[in-house]
């Protein structure tokens, strides 16, 4: 029988690799191993401290999740902030929520470059009302049903939660939050948040590997909107991209290695899936693709594979426009096609596990996979709110505060 293994979790990290155990043991304290679930989409349990004072999450009411600095407490002198912000999600697994979401997302001009007339009527007559209830029913299937939000932001806020804990020692000066490109909470309202605490210093932190005019500098053209707003203004420090940072490499690297460990078969070939762009950009500048295949050699490199064992493609194409190329769905079906029976699809450049993750690649792939001939596939989770994970983006948030802390 055909068999797809899509969220398999060997979420303590790189096992196999003693040097990054040894990182992670000095930077909390030791403790049981989570259990595995394959079923769940959600993130695996703490494995970092919580932010200080950070309640459980059956304890707070649903409205309050997305408010990780409160509303009435007091402020601090100096403080610093740290706001950990990604793409987005829909409030909600229902077509007028995804419908807003949508919107807000391709009347971005950073997202989509067209501003015709054509293109407007097209968008709001055929595309949003279409994929709004497409997108809706894909959502339902990977919903984080007990917190009723999408995995995306589940996952966030426990990254945000788990830096709050390991950069508590640095003082109670030292705040972090987090917050969304589109829909909610907005990058706005979490740094007015972290102005009124009396953060005179922030460092946003984009949690995008690759840099791309749509999805880094989108986040930017946000933060630098609020600092219009200001009549005093905080010192700002934006996360460069970290495509190429010799420790997400090794962690990429090792948390793949401990996750093929852990699956009961060898994979035949394994696919480097990254978002895809259309070849426009890339030719206006945008140095997406070429970090992106620079991410891709040094993965290679550092496990050892050649590009036979690992190759490259691009997923998630939108229009009829020419887009980066190999294509992942088309790459599987040709894979499956030519008699690879087992493969494996790792995502390096999302941070965590999202709608193109959960159901794109652990679904859609999957059956196209199987139906032409392909056996066993594994969606290798994202590095998420894992130990390993989470102690890349410490790493990362140390490194940028230099001079602050």
């Amino acid at each position: 029988m055909n068999e797809t293994f899509p969220v398999h979790a060997a979420d303590a990290g790189p096992a196999d690799e003693s040097h990054v155990e040894a990182r992670t043991a000095a930077l909390v304290e030791p403790e049981p191993e989570p259990g595995h679930d394959a079923a769940a989409p959600a993130p695996a349990k703490d494995d970092l401290p919580p932010a200080a004072g950070a309640a459980p999450a059956a304890s707070v009411a649903p409205a309050a999740l997305d408010a990780a600095i409160p509303a009435d407490a007091a402020p601090v002198e100096h403080g610093i902030g740290v706001l950990l912000v990604n793409l987005g999600t829909p409030e909600a697994a229902e077509s007028k929520a995804v419908r807003r979401y949508l919107k807000e997302f391709l009347t971005d001009r950073r997202v989509i470059e067209k501003d015709s007339l054509l293109w407007k009527l097209v968008l709001h007559g055929v595309i949003l009302p279409l994929r709004s209830r497409r997108r809706a029913r894909d959502y339902q299937k990977i919903w984080n049903r007990e917190k009723n939000e999408s995995p995306f932001k589940t996952i966030t806020r426990s990254q945000a939660e788990k830096l709050a804990g390991t950069l508590q020692p640095l003082g109670k000066h030292v705040m972090v939050d987090w917050a969304m490109r589109y829909a909610g909470p907005s990058i706005g309202s979490r740094l007015e948040a972290l102005v009124k605490r009396g953060c005179d210093r922030i460092l946003v932190m984009p949690l995008y590997p690759q840099y791309a005019a749509a999805t880094t500098a989108t986040v930017a053209d946000e933060v630098f909107k609020f600092m219009l707003r200001q009549r005093r203004q905080p010192a700002l420090r934006m996360l460069p991209a970290y495509y190429d940072d010799p420790y997400y490499i090794e962690v990429l690297a090792s948390s793949l290695k401990a996750e093929l460990k852990a699956l009961p078969f060898e994979p035949d070939v394994i696919l480097a899936s990254y978002h895809g762009m259309p070849k426009e950009y890339v030719a206006k500048g945008d140095p997406y693709q070429a970090q992106c295949e620079r991410t891709t050699q040094l993965f290679r490199e550092q496990l050892g594979f050649d590009d036979t064992k690992l190759i490259m493609t691009y997923q998630s194409r939108f229009g009829r426009g020419r887009w980066l190329e190999p294509y992942t769905i088309k790459t599987v079906k040709a894979l499956a096609k030519k008699g690879v029976k087992n493969l494996v699809v790792v995502t390096p450049g999302f941070a965590a596990d999202c709608l193109e993750t959960l159901e794109e690649i652990a679904v859609d792939n999957a059956h196209v996979f199987k139906r032409y001939g392909g056996k066993n596939f594994a969606a290798i989770p994202c590095l998420n709110d894992s130990k390993a994970g989470m102690l890349m983006i410490w790493q990362l948030a140390m490194r940028e505060l230099k001079g602050w802390v």
